[in-house]
């Protein structure tokens, strides 16, 4: 087979794809993308594995970014973080790690194991945990495998790191959650530690190809002047939700969460129309009409009507036009313990899961 690599052309076509799959959240690429081509432009291009290619004894770890994506936006980090959290985990665990891999493939959280691997020359394995991005650490398909997330390291722009061995996944989310606001309300972090086998059968394989293919779809599109909206459908199996404007924004950094509201006014064929998306860092709901149209774990992304590209939560704005898609989770979500992990009854939501009808 040969060797594929990650070099700052598809590190472009990753990024917009992760912003796509992020379902607004996971933190806004672009920083992390910045990031990602300094590091490679420094150390050289970085390995991508296939699933296959990672050895059933061989030990890997997640590299994420943890807390409010509006945050990082502000508090740039210094770049130093991620190569102390994966050092403090490393010297913890005494583990000999031979590959990185994606928490989540959405968002930020794409590119950050490609900056890790970058300095450190380890290869990147083409899988993550969740096939879009959510907001906590335990809402990963290695959660709903039975893998534990401790031990968890932790490093902020300051210098400062530790380690994080909660009994349960959901303590490592706790615990981890209030270090990050007393940090400044966005880290760096290294978790799922785990064996080859155990990534294998438990991660959504070939998800960082998936990202580069739909990125490459999006930029094919734009620079033939075409609006990539409907190609985006036809490669994801999606579905057109909304065509608005935004008329007003409710959003709130809480509990290291980006939380809040977004309204629309249909346009074009939905004049007349109204729709809403809540959010918790992604977004979570949607409702057309006071009518729940799609929620969490099926994702809900936003389009900018104009261009195609992909809007975070953290950089909504009044009166932008908004196309709402949604698009079908991976089926582990569909399972019973993936609705109590990650539906809508457990960020707050009086709604029973339905899934997306395509």
């Amino acid at each position: 087979m040969a060797v594929r690599i990650i070099d700052t052309h598809n590190l472009e076509n990753i990024a917009m794809g992760a912003a796509v799959l992020g379902t607004g959240g996971g933190g806004d690429p672009y920083v992390g993308k910045l990031m990602a081509m300094a590091a490679i432009e420094k150390y050289g291009p970085v390995t991508l594995l296939s699933p296959d290619e990672v050895g059933d004894d061989d030990w890997t770890v997640a590299a994420s970014m943890m807390g409010a994506p509006s945050v990082m936006i502000e508090k740039i980090p210094s770049g130093t973080e991620v190569i102390r959290a994966f050092e403090a985990i490393r010297d913890y665990s005494q583990k000999e790690i031979k590959a990185l891999y994606p928490i989540e493939v959405g968002g930020v959280n794409s590119v950050v194991p490609i900056v890790l691997g970058a300095m450190t020359g380890l290869p990147i394995v083409d899988i993550d945990g969740m096939g879009r991005a959510f907001p906590e650490a335990q809402m990963v398909t290695f959660h709903l495998a039975g893998k534990q997330s401790a031990p968890m390291s932790i490093a902020d722009e300051k210098g400062n790191t530790l380690i994080v061995n909660g009994t349960e996944s959901i303590w490592n989310e706790r615990i981890g959650r209030a270090a990050l606001i007393a940090m400044g309300g966005s880290v760096m972090t290294c978790d799922y530690l785990m064996q080859g086998r155990d990534l294998k059968a438990s991660g959504i394989h070939n998800t960082l190809t998936l990202a580069e293919n739909i990125g490459e779809k999006v930029h094919s599109l734009r620079r033939q002047n075409q609006n990539p909206i409907t190609a985006l459908l036809d490669v994801l199996g999606g579905k057109l939700l909304f065509e608005g404007k935004i008329s007003n924004l409710l959003r709130r950094n809480t509990g290291g969460f980006t939380k809040g509201e977004a309204y629309f006014d249909g346009i074009n064929s939905y004049q007349g129309k109204r729709a809403m998306i809540g959010f918790q860092n992604e977004f979570l709901v949607a409702k057309v009409d006071d009518e729940i149209v799609t929620t969490t774990p099926d994702l809900i992304t936003a389009l900018d009507l104009e261009t195609g590209f992909p809007i975070t939560t953290e950089v909504l704005r009044y009166g932008s036009r908004v196309a709402l898609i949604a698009i079908p989770c991976d089926p582990k979500w569909r399972t019973e313990k993936g609705i109590q992990v990650a539906g809508p009854r457990y960020f707050g939501y009086d709604i029973d899961y339905t899934p997306l009808s395509v």
